[in-house]
Parts: C-alpha cells; sequence; structure tokens
C-alpha cells in the first residue's frame, strides 16, 4: 500500500477501524476521485474571482433544461420517509452519540464536520461510535462510574452522518505522500465498517453533504457513491443523501445538485448559518449592500433568508425529495427558567413557520428541544411522514431576491463586535482543545458560527462600517482594543494552564484572520494546522 496513518494504537478502537482492508478501501477512493476533488476546489476559487471581478451570480443558463425538466428523484426509503425532527451533534464522544441516540428524534445527524473537532481521536472514535451504534452495542462509563448506554424504551432515530467538506484534509492520512481528503477518510471508513450492518438494521448507510458549491461537486459524491456500492456489493441507490444546501451558490443549483445524486438523493436542508457565512465570503469586498448586521439580528424572516427557503421547499417538493429546515440552537439554562421559558417561545415559532411553509421537519441542537419541534410538526403533518405532497407553485424566486441583503435591516454595533470576537476566540479555543460543539450564552456554537463571526468583523473592517450604538468607526486598532478586553474577560473564566494552551492561540489566530488584507476561506484550515 502507499497509504500513511498515524499509528492505529495511538487511539482507542483504532485497531478495529483502521484496518488493512478498510485503509485499502480509503486509498482506492483517494486514487479515484481526490484529482477531481483538488479541480472542483480551483473552479470554487475560480468563481469567486470572476464574481469580485464583477461576474453576476445567477441561475445558470447551461442547466435551463434539467430546472424546466419533469423529473424526480427516488421516494424516500422507510427510515427516511418521517423527518419530522433531527437532533444534531458530534459522534464523538460516546456519551453525546449516546445521548442523541435516546433523545426521541426521528434522525440523528451524526456530525463529523462543523460540530466536530477533527482529532485523530475524534476520527476514529466517531467512527467506532457509529459502527457500535449500528451494532445496538454502543455503551459508555464515565471515570466517575455513571454508565451510559442505548435505551430500550425509546425509539431510536434513523443516522445520517456528515462527513467532512470537500476542502478540509485529513492530515493523519498520508497517500503517495499527499494528505488524503477529510471527506473520503470520513465517508470512506464509515461506509466500509457500517454499510452492512445498517442495511440488516432495516436502514441503509445515509449522509449528509455539507459546504457544496455547484452541481459538479454533487457529481462527485455521486460517482463515489456509485463506486462504494459496487465495491462493497450492495445494491444501486442504497446509499442516500441529503444536502446541506449552505453556500449562495449552491442555492442557485438546488435543482441541478438533485439531478446529479438522482438515484442517491433524499432531501436538501437550508443550513442557515453556513448560508449566512457564505455570503458574507463570496461578497466579501462588493459593495455595502452586501454589509451584513449582526449576527443576532438577522433573522430567517429577512427577505434574502425567506427567498432561500421558500425556493427550497418549492424545488425539494417538485422532485420528490424532502425539505428540512434550520437549527435551533437554543441550549436550555436550568438557572434561568424565564429566559428558557422565553427562548422556547422563539424556538416554537421558529418552527411553526417552517411547518407552516411546507418543510417536512427540522433540527435542534439539544434533546430538550426535541419534544417542542415534534409537537409543531405533529400539529401540521398529523399521521402524514412528510408535505411532500405540498408543491408550492405560488413561489417564483429570482436571482434579485436571493441576493437581496440589503433589506436585512440592522445594524453593525459594538455589542455585536464584541460577542463576535469573544465567540470566535472562546469557539477556537474549545475547537482546538478537542470539542467542536460548545454551548456559550445559551446557544449551541459550532464551526458555522465562529466563520461567520470572524468573517463579519474582516467585512466590516474592510467598509470601515461606523457602529451604531458607539458612533466609532471600525478600525484595525479598536479591533485590537476589543479583542484584548474580551479575551482578559475569557482569561478570568479559565484555568491558566488551559488558556494558555488553547485561548492564547486562538486569539492570535482570530486576530490574524480579521486584521489580515487577504481573506482566508475557512477558518478551520489555519486551526488544524494548530490541533494535535
Amino acid at each position: 500500500m502507499t497509504i500513511e496513518i498515524a499509528s492505529a494504537t495511538d487511539v482507542a478502537g483504532g485497531d478495529e477501524i483502521l484496518t488493512d482492508d478498510a485503509l485499502a478501501f480509503v486509498e482506492e477512493l483517494h486514487h479515484r476521485f481526490d484529482g477531481r476533488r483538488r479541480e472542483l476546489l480551483a473552479a470554487r476559487r475560480a468563481r469567486r474571482e470572476r464574481i469580485a471581478a464583477g461576474e453576476p451570480l445567477d441561475f445558470l443558463p447551461e442547466t435551463r433544461d434539467v430546472r424546466e425538466g419533469d423529473w424526480r428523484v427516488p421516494p424516500p426509503p422507510p427510515a427516511l420517509t418521517d423527518r419530522r425532527v433531527e437532533i444534531t451533534g458530534p459522534a464523538s464522544p460516546p456519551k453525546m452519540a449516546i445521548n442523541a441516540l435516546n433523545s426521541g428524534a426521528r434522525v440523528w445527524l451524526a456530525d463529523l464536520e462543523d460540530a466536530s473537532s477533527p482529532t485523530w481521536f475524534n476520527v476514529v472514535g466517531s467512527v467506532r461510535n457509529l459502527r457500535d451504534a449500528a451494532r445496538g452495542t454502543l455503551a459508555w462509563t464515565s471515570p466517575e462510574g455513571k454508565a451510559y448506554a442505548l435505551r430500550d424504551d425509546v425509539r431510536r432515530p434513523t443516522v445520517v452522518t456528515r462527513p467532512r467538506g470537500w476542502h478540509l484534509p485529513e492530515k493523519h492520512v498520508l497517500v503517495d505522500g499527499e494528505r488524503a481528503s477529510g471527506s473520503l477518510v470520513d465517508f470512506g471508513l464509515h461506509v466500509f465498517h457500517t454499510a452492512q450492518l445498517l442495511i440488516d438494521g432495516g436502514h441503509g448507510p445515509y449522509y449528509y453533504l455539507p459546504k457544496l458549491e455547484s452541481h459538479l461537486e454533487a457529481r462527485l459524491w455521486n460517482d463515489v457513491f456509485t463506486y462504494a456500492e459496487e465495491r462493497l456489493g450492495i445494491p444501486y441507490g442504497t446509499i442516500r443523501a441529503t444536502v446541506l444546501i449552505e453556500t449562495i451558490p449552491a442555492a442557485f443549483e438546488m435543482d441541478e445538485i438533485l439531478s446529479e445524486l438522482r438515484d442517491h438523493a433524499s432531501g436538501l436542508n437550508a443550513g442557515r448559518w453556513d448560508y449566512l457565512f457564505s455570503i458574507i465570503k463570496v461578497f466579501r469586498d462588493a459593495g455595502p449592500e452586501f454589509i451584513v448586521p449582526d449576527r443576532a439580528s438577522v433573522s430567517m424572516t429577512a427577505p434574502f433568508m425567506r427567498a432561500y427557503t421558500e425556493l427550497l421547499v418549492k424545488t425539494c417538493h417538485r422532485r420528490g425529495a424532502v425539505a428540512m429546515g434550520g437549527m435551533a440552537a437554543f441550549v436550555p439554562n436550568r438557572a434561568d427558567p424565564e429566559a428558557t421559558a422565553t427562548a422556547f417561545e422563539k424556538v416554537r415559532a421558529d418552527k411553526t413557520r417552517e411547518a407552516n411553509d411546507g418543510f417536512d421537519g427540522s433540527w435542534v441542537a439539544h434533546p430538550d428541544l426535541v419534544p417542542v419541534c415534534r409537537e409543531v410538526f405533529d400539529g401540521v403533518l398529523g399521521d402524514r411522514p412528510n408535505q411532500l405532497d405540498r408543491q408550492r407553485p405560488e413561489v417564483d424566486v429570482s436571482a434579485a431576491e436571493l441576493l437581496d441583503v440589503a433589506s436585512t435591516g440592522g445594524t453593525v454595533t459594538e455589542a455585536g463586535l464584541r460577542t463576535n470576537l469573544s465567540v470566535g476566540v472562546a469557539y477556537t479555543a474549545v475547537w482546538l482543545s478537542g470539542n467542536g460543539a460548545v454551548a456559550l450564552h445559551s446557544l449551541m456554537e459550532d464551526a458555522a458560527t465562529a466563520e461567520i463571526s470572524r468573517s463579519q468583523v474582516w467585512q466590516h473592517l474592510r467598509h470601515d462600517v461606523v457602529l451604531a450604538d458607539t458612533g466609532r468607526t471600525l478600525t484595525p486598532e479598536l479591533v485590537r482594543e476589543v479583542l484584548d478586553e474580551e479575551v482578559a474577560a475569557l482569561r478570568a473564566d479559565v484555568p491558566p494552564d488551559r488558556f494558555a494552551a488553547y485561548y492564547e492561540p486562538a486569539a492570535r489566530l482570530v486576530a490574524d484572520l480579521v486584521l489580515a488584507d487577504d481573506y482566508v476561506d475557512f477558518l478551520t484550515l489555519p486551526a488544524y494546522e494548530l490541533l494535535e
């Protein structure tokens, strides 16, 4: 083999997951598909440069026949027919995986991407936990002796695994001396070890595909799926994928993405936080009409967000695919029942809007929100598993409406700047410590919200934004001043050794990213080089 890995004995379960046969399969995937992956990443960059030079972002004229054609994806398999409430969270550590499987949700999005820090321990541990979950044997005992196991009195959710995006590498796996694709490592190890177990259990290898920017990237995934099915001896079309529409270029290619995946397609999801991040990134040096106000002031009723979600539901149901709503990121604060009750009502209103708009289900980040989401969708769906019969012919979304950021309202404030810098540093520090999801200010933060935070600061600096609450013009000096103050506040809450190990490098990285002349496409790429 020309594949090299970090020692299997370095991580728990490595000898079971990093077997010769599994690694040979990953190597095959690399040799067959990694060249195309790199070409597509180069195409992303070239397209962004053309947009920066003035090329409009619009629906593709060369794929008009796909958008106007009369075609449908296959019906969802039984395990994915009813998805009225999905819980998201990392697949490692095992405690969080077990809690998700015991939550009562219909689906668990087992996340190896934005809610996971890709340490080698987490990458291997996630696959091991998902294999054990497929076997029904996943269990864990804490150092204090508390036992966690799968409950028999709760309907276990269907597992849909999210591998890393096409842009992320895996430094612990080298093929011909090159870093392997994180996507192909995650998918390859997972499908190799779990596909038959899942099929035998009445489910299948199901995936959420993140960060796609074009239908050609979906075509690559489709070819990977087809090859894997043939190579592993499972029926064609057994693998099913739900695509997160979480980039602004992908919003213009929803039909095309479903068409490319066709027999492997299951649905689309409105990945709201990454979608905001993508808009900032793609139009970061465009005019002031693309300045995104404080994150907290951008609701799903903003015109450009409404256009995107309406188009997603219409596209999905026209093609026979499920439409999944966005994340309710609230984390209950049991020390403040009044604030928790208010937040629950906001979540209920958000899920009610989605259900009434035709979504077939939605996401929550905490088990306590599963009943809230389920109750809302039960009220709209009744005994029906979904709303695929609701076609939404009245929806007609234009390119201008998808790009109408200027009508959002809201302002840029120093309070928002402080939140962005504090969240950016705190999340990055926790990510460097090996945890990809953390509750901050009663919200479950993951890489998407950290990306928005640091990207907003970069964009606002570039446009010399005047802060609405203080009247001060945003300058590099002001950013450094506020960053120092927010880091000092974080220092007071963190043990000194942990602060030095994680928060200080996180603060340096965030400062470098927001103050750099050139925008860095993903925070997680330079952060990955700091990850042990």
